[in-house]
């Protein structure tokens, strides 16, 4: 191996050969296998908790020939990033898949979310300062773009160039409602993190304990630990650099200090382990050359055990409770709709009946929010009855103030005076505000065209780029705003290449 390469996996297919401790289905946390092998950002949040924030960094992996190639990283941050916000990264991505039907889309409270995490007191007591952390770094993560010129994609099963955001999100407008929050995961990143290989969990309780530095090692090992009891041999600079984000400009000597202190703490943890009680972290350190040293690692008692992939979460843990016990239902009745009707069903009717309510007041009700809702969802899971107009004209309102805010930012930020491509701002009515519709037209339009004799395959494409051509149409009528702001408006032409699958 090159000096100075870090190469923790092979092609990925590599069978395991030791399995991790076994961790709780409530407070996990799920990580994405090839981010884990590099920082995200600066450990340092005075370099990274700033605008224009662009981090770059390498890793090594082997190629199927066993080849050492080296992946770059580039993660553009245009509201900075902080290692605290990997913590609610991993988070959400752990309740996402833990709900009985995973999907882009997840619906919660943030007092659920802070609750399921943590990092607020079950008892019901609400924080502002929690919130307004928590908004802040979700903002954050919604606006970073990830670029990997080696990411392993684990549904095709080979090494890739590619680019993904994380998330994006929808809240509701009143500050105060009690109305679930909308995260929507980019894609391509959440069938990374789904597929078979893709993913892994940890124990989010260990992982709050550590230190920023410890926590990404942590991540790390529980990944190399799955397939081996003693780690790759690591250059310590490149460690200490790329995969913890300590600052290019500390001297080696003291990254030295540095990382002994993260392995003293994960020792102390039990996840690596020393040679005797009386080895010191320091020891493990085997000199190189001039400035340059290397260590293993050996895996330690807290990966002793079966792993468990956790389990989903009950009727008590769902998202969807607190939505539901906001508009009059009790834990009796939460239960008996939840067996009974399917989540994005409860999940859809909850927030009209909690959106009626903010917006008309209790007056609209005949009887209760609870009877409104219960017939509204018993019409709605026969096929009978669809959201009414005023929910999806509020929606849209939420989305557009959304995007205003994120506009106003990122002028701000890049100070342009807010122009954009109608290409950027199209692509993300596809992604959020128009996903479920324009899918509906495309598979329609599919179908349509293999019943007069078109493949498959020509049928999905030309599907796909007629659908485009409409929603185009019904963007540019439902957003008028971006052609009078000096939008650069989007060349029809390029439709079928710039949003090809």
């Amino acid at each position: 191996m090159p000096q100075g390469a870090i190469a923790t996996g092979s092609t990925e297919r590599s069978r395991p050969a030791a399995k991790p401790a076994r961790v709780p289905h409530v407070g996990s946390g799920r990580a994405q296998l090839s981010l884990v092998e590099h920082a995200l950002c600066p450990l340092d949040p005075v370099a990274s908790l700033r605008d224009h924030l662009v981090h770059g960094t390498t890793y090594g992996y082997r190629d199927r020939k066993g080849h050492l190639v080296m992946a770059n990283v580039r993660v553009t941050c245009p509201s900075g990033l902080s290692a605290a916000d990997e913590f609610t990264l991993w988070g959400l991505l752990a309740l996402t898949f833990s709900q009985q039907e995973p999907s882009t889309e997840f619906h919660a409270t943030p007092h659920y979310c802070l609750r399921q995490l943590g990092l607020i007191e079950s008892n019901g007591s609400k924080g502002g300062r929690d919130y307004r952390l928590f908004r802040e770094t979700v903002r954050r993560l919604s606006r970073v773009i990830y670029e990997n010129t080696g990411f392993y994609d684990p549904i095709r099963g080979e090494h890739r160039d590619v680019a993904f955001g994380f998330l994006k999100y929808s809240l509701p407008i009143d500050a105060d409602s009690s109305r679930t929050w909308r995260f929507v995961w980019d894609q391509q990143f959440f069938e990374f993190c789904q597929a078979t290989g893709g993913g892994l969990w940890f124990d989010l309780d260990t992982y709050r304990r550590l230190d920023f530095a410890s926590r990404r090692l942590f991540v790390l090992l529980q990944k190399v630990f799955y397939r081996s009891t003693v780690s790759p041999t690591f250059d310590v600079g490149r460690l200490c650099v790329d995969v913890l984000g300590f600052s290019r400009t500390v001297d080696m000597r003291n990254l030295k200090v540095k990382l002994a202190r993260c392995i003293d703490r994960l020792a102390t943890e039990g996840v690596v382990r020393l040679p005797t009680e009386a080895t010191r972290p320091q020891e493990l350190f085997v000199k190189q050359g001039v400035g340059k040293y290397r260590l293993a690692l050996t895996r330690g008692p807290y990966f002793e055990g079966k792993r468990g992939k956790p389990a989903p979460l009950s009727a008590e843990e769902s998202p969807l409770v607190d939505p539901l016990r906001s508009i009059g239902f009790d834990d009796v009745a939460i239960r008996r709709i939840l067996r009974e009707y399917r989540p994005h069903v409860v999940r859809e009717w909850a927030d009209i009946t909690l959106a009626a309510r903010e917006r008309h007041g209790e007056e609209f009700f005949r009887k209760s929010p609870a009877a409104y809702f219960v017939d509204n969802v018993r019409h709605a899971a026969a096929g009978t009855r669809t959201a009414p107009d005023w929910w999806r004209e509020l929606r849209r309102e939420e989305l557009r103030r959304q995007r205003e805010a994120d506009r106003e930012h990122l002028a701000d930020v890049a100070g342009t005076g807010g122009a954009e491509s109608e290409e950027q701002a199209f692509r993300a009515y596809l992604e959020d505000e128009a996903r479920e519709a324009f899918q509906q037209v495309a598979q329609r339009l599919t179908q349509d065209l293999i019943q007069h004799g078109k493949s498959r395959e020509d049928a999905e494409e030309s599907g796909k780029y007629m659908a485009r051509l409409h929603f185009l149409n019904r963007f540019r009528r439902e957003h008028p705003e971006p052609h009078r702001d000096g939008f650069e408006r989007l060349d029809v032409s390029r439709l079928r290449n710039n949003f090809g699958q």
